[in-house]
């Protein structure tokens, strides 16, 4: 949430925020809006602090960070995570074939996902990818039957879902039962010695991920407990792993008044469970590593005051920030720039507009077209807006909906603006 470094101050309309070293009046005078801004500071930030997490729990040469692709699929992100020694965690083959550092990329992959088809397999075991994250037995059967056409064995580990339930939004839940994903953990031992039986598969570890979004680690911590109990099973039964992949998931803040945990404290009584253990440990991090490194910067077109309610309709909407209209997410908006009120708001000309309660909705034809809900804000026509904590799944899920082109991204780097 500390992205912006130097806030607008109400007082003096013509400063402006900034980001690293840059202003956001400039970012947009540059590239229009809507317009998503990184800073590459803030990602390096995030994946150190997931190494340094590891390292001080003397893992930092046993483990391997992924970084969930799906979260943000901007090529200069992942060759800066590329350059910074990450892996990456893909659900298509798509996500293969990007053009990173080869040295650094396919040996780093795990392929998740409950619905790799034929070809995908196909790709990925060309590639010679870390492992496949596999979540049914039909998946094992087929990828078998692949791997064997390719005269090869493909590396495999098994999703399993240990029915803990991870306080989260129900949508992006997927350690439930009920949950579409993985394999259910009392059935996983059987299909472990399944899989052992097909000449084409080679059994490599094990996966667990169970929503995303979690601010409190005590539900994955117990999901943890779950699978090492399982592991040690497998070993019993003569078939050892070699790595535990223990997924993704921490969440960030998007509220003020909900505060996230640092990445070391939240994994702390996860990796204490791990730090005697022999085994190779992978995570699957996306949001957190994006999540709050990025902002969608967007301007007030017009502000229309209503006997119920106040709108300011901007220039972005849902089909750039899809998350408020399919989840009812929050993202904090703020005032980050003042447009020239006498210009852009001649009805009242006034110098500073009164702060109000305002709806934040977009110009898509859809009454599910907002991005933010009752926030008090002084506006007129032509500020500018950062939406923050909009690095993960914004771009990611953005689309041409209504015929609207897609936002520019920017990457800032101290003074330095790159089109992205």
């Amino acid at each position: 949430m500390h992205l912006i470094t130097h806030p607008l101050d109400p007082a003096h309309e013509n400063h402006s925020a900034t980001i690293e070293g840059v202003a956001l009046q400039q970012i947009a005078q540059a590239f229009d809006t809507p317009c998503y801004v990184y800073s590459r500071s803030a990602l390096v930030q995030a994946y150190t602090g997931y190494r340094s997490a590891l390292i001080t729990h003397g893992m930092g040469d046993r483990s391997l960070i992924c970084y969930a692709v799906k979260a943000n699929a901007n090529l200069a992100i992942l060759n800066l995570f590329a350059h910074l020694g990450a892996g990456f965690d893909i659900l298509s083959d798509a996500q293969i074939t990007h053009p990173l550092p080869p040295t650094k990329k396919t040996k780093k992959i795990v392929f998740s996902g409950v619905g790799k088809s034929r070809a995908e397999m196909r790709a990925a075991l060309t590639a010679g990818i870390h492992c496949f994250n596999v979540e049914s037995a039909s998946e094992l059967t087929q990828l078998n039957a692949v791997a064997a056409e390719l005269n090869t064995r493909a590396p495999i580990s098994l999703r399993v879902n240990p029915d803990v339930d991870p306080k989260t939004h129900p949508y992006i839940s997927t350690g439930l039962k009920n949950a579409k994903f993985g394999i259910a953990i009392d059935d996983a031992f059987a299909l472990y010695q399944y899989a052992a039986s097909l000449p084409h598969l080679s059994i490599t570890g094990i996966d667990c991920h169970i929503g995303s979004q979690l601010l409190d680690p005590a539900p994955a911590a117990e999901a943890i407990d779950k699978v090492l109990a399982l592991v040690d099973q497998l070993a019993r039964a003569n078939i050892p792993l070699s790595h535990i992949d223990i997924g993704g998931g921490m969440g960030i803040q998007y509220h003020a008044d909900e505060p996230a945990p640092a990445v070391a404290d939240y994994l702390a009584p996860i990796l204490q469970k791990l730090a005697d253990r022999k085994e190779h440990i992978i995570l699957e991090p996306g949001r957190s590593l994006v999540g709050n490194a990025g902002l969608l910067l967007t301007r007030v077109m017009v502000t229309k005051p209503g006997e119920e309610k106040n709108f300011a309709i901007v220039d972005a909407a849902m089909n750039d920030l899809m998350r408020p209209a399919l989840y009812d997410a929050y993202h904090e908006i703020i005032k980050v720039g003042a447009g020239d009120t006498a210009e852009s708001h001649p009805v009242s000309g006034a110098a500073q507009a009164p702060e109000q309660r305002w709806e934040i909705v977009g110009p898509v034809c859809e009454s599910g077209d907002f991005l933010g809900h009752d926030r008090k804000l002084a506006l007129a026509e032509g500020d500018l807006l950062a939406i923050l904590s909009a690095g993960a799944y914004g771009m990611a899920m953005a689309s041409n909906y209504n015929t609207r082109p897609r936002a520019a991204e920017v990457m800032v780097d101290g003074n330095h603006i790159h089109l992205i």
